[in-house]
């Protein structure tokens, strides 16, 4: 019998940590191999992480909540070291369970298995990890008592031991009732990439009032000649049009290679659609969307959605964009000026869709409004070309039956 410990395996997409979200074993447990026994979340997706060993638990390397790193000590077993080989000569004679994650694994199939994480609407008191080094327990039950997150704490003590004062400094700087929630997986993921877009992007942001009425019309007459698995949704409308407009002006299809110092251009439409799930903000990307009929554009639009609130998306599906739709209107809200979600170069917004007064024909009538928005690279294009855009957009969305008789 020895000790075999299995660090936390590379989960692909250059993924490089995940937070322990549940684990499914304890110490003094026995496993056998491919036993699922932990449940990590990652930036971009909620991954069952199997284990290559069978024995008895000894140690978890770290509380639900901690983060760890890609090859960091995840769980020790005490078991056969026989069960170890004999699981590896399985894995490459390629007759293994199919239990993978990337870099470790058998190899039958490939798929790893998600499932939604449900994250309560407030953050517990955080617990300390094996990583922070915390000397006296009346220190660790300081920071426990008053909701102080060590894993957050600097480090005054010698050799970086967090010492009381630390505690206190943290204690007396924060209201008594504040809480302190961990910017972490997912929201970590979304803030790095914001913060970079603010800082890299030498964005601006165009908007115009647009009469949706005919939209809204349009969509009525295209679903009564369809059946029900084939109904147009809004959103498919928005983006099918938003797509037609990009060929007009492909200049916002397009990211900035900084190190070349030069604009790429990209030839097909990779459209990411902004979506808010129980996770959090997800982009997930529709590709070559631009090859799409307007009714199969709608049918990937409801799969992909559907797929991101559920959490079960794979990280591929949640990168490679190129210009980003996002229908803000949704929150109730008329207008935003969004963030580019980097390093793409542009991002097309929608508000809400309210009745308005309006004039049509030198008449004032109610009718169907929206406000739609532009945020635009500045670098690679120019106040002219993001207003052609957005204006050709706001034309379409007025007149959607004349563009989608040509598409």
């Amino acid at each position: 019998m020895s000790n075999q410990v299995f660090l936390l395996p590379d989960l692909g997409e250059g993924l490089t940590e995940a937070d322990i979200a549940e684990w499914k074993v304890r110490v003094g447990d026995t496993v056998t191999i491919d036993q699922v026994v932990v449940e990590v979340e990652t930036a971009k997706a909620a991954v069952e992480v199997p284990i290559p060993f069978e024995g008895t638990v000894i140690s978890l390397h770290g509380d639900e909540g901690a983060t760890l790193k890609v090859g960091t000590p995840l769980i020790t077993v005490s078991g056969a070291p026989a069960a170890h080989r004999q699981y590896r000569e399985e894995e490459r004679a390629g007759t293994g369970s199919g239990n993978v994650l990337i870099g470790y694994g058998t190899s039958e199939d490939t798929r790893q298995r998600r499932r939604r994480v449900r994250r309560p609407e407030v953050a517990p008191a955080p617990r300390s990890t094996g990583g922070v080094r915390v000397i006296s327990p009346i220190v660790r039950n300081l920071a426990r008592d008053n909701a102080v997150d060590l894993t957050a704490l600097p480090a005054t003590g010698p050799g970086g031991v967090i010492t009381r004062a630390d505690v206190e400094r943290a204690i007396t700087t924060t209201p008594a009732d504040a809480q302190r929630i961990p910017i972490k997986g997912l929201r970590k993921a979304v803030a790095d990439k914001l913060s970079t877009s603010r800082r890299e992007i030498p964005d601006a942001t165009t908007w115009v009032d647009v009469d949706a009425t005919e939209l809204l019309a349009a969509r009525r007459a295209i679903n009564a000649a369809l059946p029900d698995d084939e109904k147009v949704g809004l959103l498919a409308l928005l983006a099918r049009l938003a797509v037609a407009a990009l060929r007009q002006f492909p200049e916002l299809n397009s990211t900035v290679d900084t190190a070349r110092n030069e604009i790429v251009r990209y030839n097909q439409v990779h459209l990411g659609i902004a979506a808010q799930t129980p996770r959090g903000l997800v982009v997930p990307v529709i590709e070559n969307a631009d090859a799409l009929t307007t009714v199969e554009l709608a049918q990937h639009l409801r799969d992909t959605t559907d797929l991101a609130r559920e959490g079960t998306l794979p990280p591929a599906r949640l990168s490679g964009g190129t210009f980003t739709l996002n229908n803000y209107g949704v929150f109730g809200v008329d207008g935003s000026t969004p963030i580019i979600n980097h390093p793409e170069a542009a991002i097309l917004g929608v508000g809400r869709i309210v009745d308005k007064p309006w004039v049509v024909d030198g008449q004032l009538a109610v009718r169907k409004v929206t406000q739609v928005s532009l945020s635009f690279d500045h670098r690679v294009c120019d106040g002219g070309v993001a207003g052609g855009f957005l204006r050709l957009f706001a034309d379409y969305l007025e007149n959607p039956i004349a563009v989608l008789g040509r598409l």
